[in-house]
Formats: C-alpha cells, structure tokens, sequence
C-alpha cells in the first residue's frame, strides 16, 4: 500500500439500479479506501436545453433523472462501516431548504461518528434548479447564505438568520454535528470566483475533470488569497474528484499529491452489482 493510499476515496453514481452503497463503502473501506461519495440530482426535467459538459453532444445522460438520494445511500454506508469517511459529490445546496439540510447532515455526522464531508455545488441545469425552488442565476449568492444559516443551526444553541433567500427567528436545531464546528465544507467547480468562495466560507475546493496542472495553479491561487485575508493557507484542502478514467495508476496520484492535491476521487464506471465491487477491487490493486 503506497503512502497516499489513505486519501484517496471511490465515487459511485448511485442509481436506482446500481448496488447497494452499504455493500460498496464496506468493500472499499475493507480495502483501504478512505473515502466514498455519491451525486445528487433531485429530479431530471422532461425538457431542457442546458447542454451537458460531460458529453460532446450537450445531451443529459437519463441516468441523470434516476439518482438515488445521496443522504439515504450515506446513511446505508455508514450502518456497516466504521473508518471510510462519507461525502456529497455533489449536494445542490440551493434545491434544498437549509433548516431541513442542517438536520440531514447533522444526524449522518451524528450516526457515523463525525465522518461526513459536506461537497457542495449550485447547479448548472437551470431547470432543475428553478423547478427546485433556486435563482439560478444568482445560485452561488444563495448557496452562500444557505451555507451561513447552517452554520448557524450547527454551532449555536439558538440560531437565527437574515438573509435575502433564508431569513428565520431564533430556533433551536437538534443534533449537532460530531465534528467541531461541523463538517467540512468543499466546494465543487470551475468557476470564475471559486477560490474567492473557498476562502471566504469553504474547507477545500474540489474540482471535478481536473489536471495535474490545475491543481497546481489552484492550490497556488488558494494559498496567496489565504495568505492576503489571514487565513492559514493550510486549513484549505484539495480534492482532485475524478470522472471517467482518471487517476487510475499509483503514478498519477503521486502526481496529484505532489501538486497539491490532498485527497483524490476515483469515479466507479460501473456501480451494478458485483461488477462494481470487481471494479473497486481493481482500482485498489493499481492505486493503493
């Protein structure tokens, strides 16, 4: 087992048909893995015209329209395992109220004994985001305040908020997270401000179809805007999120590593049944 193998964690794009992520997590954490994630997407509108980036053509794989919810595939995870930490890659913070979203990840912190990472994202399929309830067009605004009012609700005994997309009284939100403050908070994407967002309120930027190069110039730009609002440049981390065929040899995730990388996702081509757990095994066999 190479020296980075304990941060390096398995995706699955959990269906409805694919296999149960209780039986998925156990297997990787069995094998070393030490992380396991899963996507979100609520619903999948009949009509669209958002274009895909995952695909040439623009088109929406329908695999998209039959995600399970990932805080239910989580919680199955963490029932059978103990150590495998447990991430959202991603939750569409905006299609979700925070109120309900802070209990959510509170409990899963709470059962599985402090090991969920909080990835997050705002969307790019407009249709989905607005028939959910978002402002797609000012997403991360309200991703932003989302993320405020649930820290709110994690750290305070009454909390309240204020805000233009969640404004609430003085409440009292029960559990609190095991982690302290609360779990860590990554931030998914490309975007233009998204290392001004990282610094501002997130734990660690995770890009997904991401390059060696990349994450070397990201984890530069993290560092001097950490450094420039007093931030220990340190507290932010990296997460190379794979898609497809990426990082598949011990080679390119000492790559990744020595980049700046410091955890890095491997995506699952197939979740169904014992052909993913074969998967898993031979990811482990040519990475770990």
């Amino acid at each position: 087992m190479s020296e980075n193998a304990s941060r390096v964690g398995i995706f699955s794009f959990e269906v409805d048909s694919s296999a149960d992520p209780a039986v998925l997590a156990k297997r990787a954490e069995e094998l070393g893995f030490e992380s396991f994630w899963v996507p979100e997407h609520a619903i999948l509108p009949v009509r669209t015209t958002s274009p895909y980036a995952g695909s040439a053509d623009g088109v929406i794989p329908e695999e998209y329209g039959r995600i399970v919810d990932p805080f239910v595939a989580l919680a199955r995870a963490s029932a059978v395992t103990s150590r495998i930490k447990l991430g959202t890659g991603i939750c569409l913070v905006p299609e979700r109220n925070p109120l309900l979203l802070a209990k959510e990840i509170a409990t899963l912190d709470r059962y599985s004994d402090g090991r969920f990472i909080f990835g997050i994202g705002a969307g790019w399929l407009r249709e989905e985001t607005e028939i959910m309830g978002g402002d797609f067009d000012r997403r991360w605004t309200q991703t932003r305040e989302s993320i405020e009012a649930m820290k709110q609700l994690w750290t305070q005994d009454e909390a309240e908020y204020h805000g233009q997309y969640y404004d609430f009284p003085p409440v009292k939100s029960v559990p609190k997270p095991t982690q302290k403050p609360h779990p860590p908070v990554y931030l998914g994407g490309k975007a233009r401000n998204v290392f001004r967002r990282v610094v501002a309120y997130g734990d660690g930027w995770m890009p997904n179809r991401t390059s060696v190069a990349e994450i070397r110039a990201g984890r530069a730009t993290l560092d001097e805007l950490a450094e420039s609002a007093g931030r220990d440049p340190a507290s932010i981390e990296i997460l190379a999120f794979g898609f497809g065929n990426q990082f598949r040899t011990r080679e390119e995730v000492e790559e990744l590593t020595d980049a700046g990388a410091d955890r890095i996702t491997i995506w699952l081509n197939n979740t169904e049944g014992n052909a993913a757990v074969e998967e898993i095994e031979e990811i482990a066999a040519a990475v770990l």
